[in-house]
């Protein structure tokens, strides 16, 4: 919900600094690298059980996550490679913050509430893969209630109010349920409607819907370049 609504204007907030950091000489790749070590501070600080510490690195991590966009921009190096490693930085770093917090609940608590945050990582794994099976496919499977962004701020508040921790997660985990349900939805719906055509008509339109998805983002990237000018 967050990404769709307020990407754009994240991403034109820090464009500024991301101008900075390429300048200093800091690429996105870099960015993303010191994103994924916040994050393992974080899992440490937080299994160890120093949640308010673990806040200020998850929000450090957050910070990193929002930059790596920008500074690649700056450069003008956004490239397919930078967007996968992007992908995968985040399903590592969300692994690592929701296995820190499943630590700090073995020895903090009893019972079925250590698989809470297990829960919720398997769940968010699996609205991320809805987005690129779909995308994959040539459908669109983005939105929903608890995207990436939201699961971010909801730990934060979880972390920052520990007393609160075991009901922010089953707040997430419900969330995020319903948010795989939505993708799922929208998906199934998007494919119905093209399952009666042949499949080499299937096939070639996702084809031409991938290479329009290129062509749009190459057009976005000189778009950017000529206004940075």
């Amino acid at each position: 919900m967050l990404d769709g609504n307020w990407r754009n204007v994240v991403d034109r907030s820090l464009s500024p600094i991301g101008k900075n950091l390429h300048r200093a000489g800091v690429t996105a790749d870099v960015v993303t690298i010191i994103g994924i070590l916040m994050a393992v501070a974080a899992a440490v600080s937080i299994a160890l059980g120093s949640l308010r510490l673990g806040f200020v690195l998850l929000v450090m991590t957050g910070i990193s996550d929002a930059l790596d966009g920008p500074v690649a921009k700056a450069s003008g190096a956004v490239s397919l490679r930078g967007a996968f490693f992007d992908s995968v930085s985040d399903r590592i770093t969300d692994a690592l913050l929701l296995g820190g917090i499943a630590w700090f609940l073995i020895s903090d608590e009893l019972g079925y509430t250590v698989m809470l945050p297990i829960a919720v990582m398997f769940v968010s794994l699996l609205i991320s893969y809805q987005r690129a099976k779909a995308e994959s496919l040539g459908l669109e499977a983005k939105g929903g209630l608890m995207e990436r962004a939201e699961r971010f701020i909801i730990l934060a508040i979880g972390l920052l109010f520990s007393e609160a921790l075991i009901v922010i997660l089953w707040i997430m985990l419900v969330l995020s349920f319903f948010t795989a349900v939505q993708r799922f939805v929208k998906v199934w719906k998007q494919a119905s409607a093209v399952r009666e055509a042949p499949f080499h008509q299937n096939s070639e339109r996702r084809r031409q819907l991938r290479l329009d998805r290129i062509k749009e983002r190459r057009q976005r990237l000189a778009a950017r370049r000529s206004s940075q000018r």
